[in-house]
Parts: C-alpha cells; structure tokens; sequence
C-alpha cells in the first residue's frame, strides 16, 4: 500500500506577471502549488517536494495541510519567472527565466511509497528525463509537457521539442499537454490526432488542454469536458490545477468520471485567482 497517493516534484517559482491591460502581479507560483490543491480537494493525500532558497522556504508552510505534506530541499537560489502575456485570454506570453534553483536528482525521491510520481516541472532540465525510467519502476509517472518542452535560452523560455519523446514516452502513464505543446511535439494541430500519435508512441493516457475544453485520451477512446467559467480571473494555474485534479480522481474512478471533475473544479478555480479552495462536494454540485 502506497504512503501517499501523489508525490509532486518540481520548483516554485517567485513569478512576475504583467498582463495584457499593463497592470503587474508578483506572487509564489509554480504547478506544485496549483497541483497540490486541487489533488487535496480531490481526495488524495499529497507530498509535495521542492527546491528553494532559505529566504523562501518559510513562504511555502502555507501549503500544508491535513492532507498535503511538504518537503523543501535546500537550493542556493529559488525560481525565477518573469510572464508577459499579449493577449487578453492570456494564451499568447512570453516567458523569461530570472533565476533557478537546482535541479532535481533522484536523491531527492523520498523513500516513502507512491501510487503516482508527479512531475511537475518549469522547464527542461528541472527535472532530468533520466528520472523518468528509474520512478516507473517504483510507481506510475505523470509528467507536464512543459517540463521537456520549455527551454531556457539565455535566459528566455522558449519551446522545443522534446527529443527523447520516442524514447521515454512508453514509460509514462499519463501525459499532459497543452494545445500548443502537443502541436510542438507531433506536428499537428488537431488535438484529438496529437493525442493519438502520443499514445501511439507509448504514453498510456494523454490529456491535451484548451481553453474550451480538456480531452483525455484513454485505450482509443476520447473523453472530454468543457471549461465553462463565468470569468477568467483565476486563468494561471488552469492546467496545473486540471491535470492533478484528474490524476487524484482517477486514482478512484473511470477516464469519463475524473475529466468531467477535472474540468469542473478548473472551471471553479478560474473564476478566482490563486488556488482552488472550494471542496470536493462543491466540485460534484458544479457538474450537476
């Protein structure tokens, strides 16, 4: 029996955000923090563990809780990330690197069991796809496309196809990508055919996310569910918050079940900025 249902690894970031009316918000951000939240609300007990610096460490004791632990392995520097957005929907930004901490390694990895390794990294090099092989053999691994795809060159986040994607993706049991990133790592457009092609090429489930919707591919069939929130004050996070939402349902219940509820406790975090606070019977009243 596992000791915890998810264990996530990846960096917190000290992010600066100025958005499209010109207006600036700095806050701590990173998918664990978005990640361990919603995977709570959802059910699953959660270790969380990361890199920063000592001046922030103590910023981060917020995230436990009843069901969240925390480890912070010391780093000389924290995550930096500078994102400007050009577009009102926010899907269109440019992203600079200011600082990093260090990379994981898997001396990192607690010994303590897991259901699901999560990892939730920034960009490439965060966390080595070397990892990738040794973690599935302790347990299933999850991975954002961000992670392999966003590259850091001198200094600004560019993306680039991830080269060992033939490689490693047998080894992975649930992919996440954005519409962007799956076009960048198949060459199509099409979500539902970017899906297949990355499970053709080994993952078991793969997750595209769009502003409209979050379609999850799982044994050939596709099941999907819209994004339908009233405003979109709370955007930054959404796939962060989508995909651990889905994972933690998962862990219980069927694909079609866990992306309706993924894609409801989303559509509730995006109508408030930060992460999602609300419960899970607050997320099974929203699907109706």
């Amino acid at each position: 029996m596992a000791d915890y249902d998810i264990v996530m690894m990846g960096h917190v970031s000290n992010d600066i955000m100025i958005f499209y009316d010109g207006s600036r918000q700095d806050f701590l951000g990173g998918p664990v923090i978005y990640s361990s939240a919603s995977a709570s609300a959802a059910g699953a007990k959660v270790l969380i563990v990361t890199k920063a610096s000592f001046e922030d460490t103590p910023k981060l004791d917020y995230l436990r809780d009843e069901s969240v632990e925390l480890v912070v392995v010391p780093s000389g520097n924290s995550t930096s990330i500078k994102n400007v957005y050009h577009t009102k929907d926010q899907e269109r930004r440019s992203t600079t690197l200011l600082s990093q901490a260090e990379y994981f390694s898997l001396a990192d990895v607690p010994s303590e069991k897991a259901a699901i390794y999560h990892l939730a990294g920034l960009f490439y090099g965060e966390i080595p796809s070397e990892m990738i092989v040794p973690l599935s053999k302790r347990a299933a691994v999850a991975i954002d496309a961000q992670g392999l795809l966003r590259c850091s060159v001198d200094g600004e986040m560019l993306y680039r196809d991830w080269a060992e994607k033939r490689e490693l993706l047998p080894y992975i049991t649930y992919l996440k990508t954005d519409a962007a990133e799956a076009e960048i790592l198949t060459g199509t457009d099409d979500r539902e055919k970017a899906a297949r092609l990355l499970a053709d090429w080994g993952a078991k489930e793969v997750m595209v996310t769009h502003h409209t919707e979050v379609i999850v591919l799982v044994d050939g069939i596709i099941h999907r569910a819209p994004f339908n929130p009233e405003n979109l004050s709370g955007r930054t996070g959404r796939g962060d918050t989508c995909f651990a939402s889905y994972l933690a349902r998962r862990l219980k219940y069927g694909p079609e079940e866990s992306v309706k509820f993924a894609a409801a406790l989303t559509s509730m975090k995006m109508e408030k900025p930060g992460r999602f606070s609300g419960s899970e019977k607050e997320v099974i009243d929203r699907i109706g």
